[in-house]
């Protein structure tokens, strides 16, 4: 039969180390993963907001600029990314689009 395995101090304090080294990466790598994984966006609430609804063809930048009273847009669709959690310009037709209270005039 052969020996029991006997570990110097040196040899357990390597092992403690790694063990850690080896922990601390696994949870830094699921905290990245998880950070990538699909979460939805969780949008305020809208309650009193106008919105538009968007048809085949529209872009973002165009429904800004129909909102703007000529102005540029782009401050604009910024804030409409922002209210609808848009991480994009792309936009799908039928989707509600909800607009800033302060560009309504443009919608009668």
């Amino acid at each position: 039969a052969t020996p029991p395995l006997r570990l110097t101090r040196r040899g357990r304090v390597v092992l403690v180390v790694a063990a850690s080294l080896l922990s601390l990466g696994g949870f830094w790598l699921g905290t990245r993963a998880a950070g990538h994984a699909a979460v939805p966006v969780m949008v305020p609430a809208h309650a009193g907001l106008p919105w538009v609804e968007v048809r085949e063809g529209d872009t973002l930048w165009a429904i800004a600029d129909a909102l703007s009273h000529g102005e540029d847009p782009a401050t604009l669709v910024e804030e409409i990314k922002r209210l609808n959690g848009l991480p994009d310009s792309l936009i799908r037709p039928g989707t509600r689009l909800y607009i800033p209270k302060d560009d309504t005039t443009a919608l009668r």
